[in-house]
């Protein structure tokens, strides 16, 4: 008796310390999403709390509407209605679908709503709430780059960079250049704003604000490799005195980031603590966007206006090149006369098993039994001419 009274107990106890446990998980998070110090995130937050509150006015009604019916259309209840060639409601379509397709339309509306006012690209047009901004302020231009597996974080107007660690003045508006190096990765900052892709050989942007000071993490949201877990970085919201004297922390650090040092940072490394640099080499971010860090190597805006002086740059001026830039290919639609020119006809060997080409003219097989000879180009061989038959 006394066993099972035991059994019972550690049954009971073993049930409550289930039913615990996904509270005790969810009390070991952080819920930096729902907890904004950016206007950006805070309108970013309210638009998750709005899509919920929609998506909720189906799924708990359904709930409960199962829950209802089960036991209302139980077999003991005689009470309910059974009506077993029941087969259509005019009324009940019109509640399944309509409260549906409204909900649908509202977040639709939602969403074309939120895509527009909070396109990463658009500048900031208030602080907060209650603060417009000032036509005259002058956003703070920081440029990241997502390396193998770090942040490197660029002041270009205060000279200095730091990597994994972001210092923002509060209130201010902030607009950010990104790029990466290597492959492509998702700059994330819970408190600040949504993600922003960073790639290879091209720049995003991103406008944010900070409004509130404190200590914050940011981290990648995109897995890159074997060091993904640890590419994390601090994210201090500091005021505009504070900010200045990071500045002249990372002023006086004495190691500036020239071409050698990036070179060297750029190799893949994890757990990269905190580093501030005393200055940036010249243009920096805009090599590492063109790719072309590495002296001697061919920046990519110059290797795209290759090229663009006219005929004889660039690529071969061949019948299948594709035009200038800025030119408009001219087919053969748009010619008349002796402007189409003339190539030379050759007739395939013929087929003795097969006469339909003589016999039928209109036949499909016809279509493959010619072909034109392309003018070469210089250098070139000729379509459809082999190069046995060319030697």
């Amino acid at each position: 008796m006394r066993e099972d009274k035991l059994i019972s107990r550690l049954r009971h106890l073993a049930g409550r310390a289930l039913a615990m446990a996904p509270l005790l998980l969810l009390g070991a998070c952080q819920s930096e999403l729902l907890d904004p110090a950016g206007d950006i995130a805070l309108q970013q937050r309210d638009i998750i709390y709005i899509s919920t509150a929609l998506m909720l006015l189906i799924i708990v009604p359904v709930m409960a509407l199962t829950v209802i019916f089960a036991w209302h259309y139980r077999a003991k209840n005689a009470q309910a209605t059974y009506d077993p060639d029941f087969d259509h409601s005019t009324s009940l379509e019109l509640v399944i679908w309509a409260a549906p397709l409204l909900i649908i339309i509202c977040l639709g509306a939602l969403t074309w709503w939120s895509t527009h006012l909070l396109d990463p690209f658009r500048p900031l047009n208030r602080i907060s709430a209650s603060k417009p901004i000032d036509p005259k302020a002058k956003p703070l231009v920081v440029q990241v780059v997502s390396l193998d597996w770090k942040w490197l974080f660029i002041y270009p107007e205060q000279g200095v960079a730091s990597v994994n660690q972001l210092a923002l003045p509060v209130d201010r508006p902030v607009r950010f250049e990104l790029t990466s190096t290597n492959m492509m990765n998702t700059f994330y900052a819970p408190t600040l704003a949504g993600m922003i892709y960073t790639m290879p050989g091209m720049r995003s942007t991103l406008h944010a604000v900070l409004n509130k000071p404190g200590h914050y993490r940011g981290m990648s949201g995109n897995y890159s490799g074997a060091g993904f877990s640890y590419m994390n970085f601090t994210l201090d919201g500091v005021d505009q005195r504070g900010f200045d004297a990071w500045v002249a922390r990372a002023k006086g650090s004495g190691a500036p980031l020239d071409t050698a040092r990036f070179l060297e940072l750029e190799k893949p490394s994890e757990k990269v603590p905190p580093m501030l640099f005393s200055g940036v080499a010249p243009g920096l971010f805009d090599r590492v966007y063109n790719r072309c860090v590495k002296p001697g190597t061919p920046c990519m805006s110059e290797m795209m206006h290759h090229g663009q002086g006219g005929p004889g740059s660039g690529m071969p001026s061949t019948r299948n090149a594709p035009p200038p830039s800025g030119g408009k290919p001219e087919g053969a639609i748009f010619k008349e006369g002796e402007e189409k020119g003339t190539a030379p006809n050759v007739t395939k060997p013929r087929n003795p098993n097969d006469a339909t080409g003589s016999t039928a003219p209109h036949s499909h097989k016809n279509e493959s039994m010619s072909f034109n000879l392309v003018p070469a180009a210089p250098g070139l061989l000729r379509s459809g001419v082999s190069r046995e038959a060319a030697a």
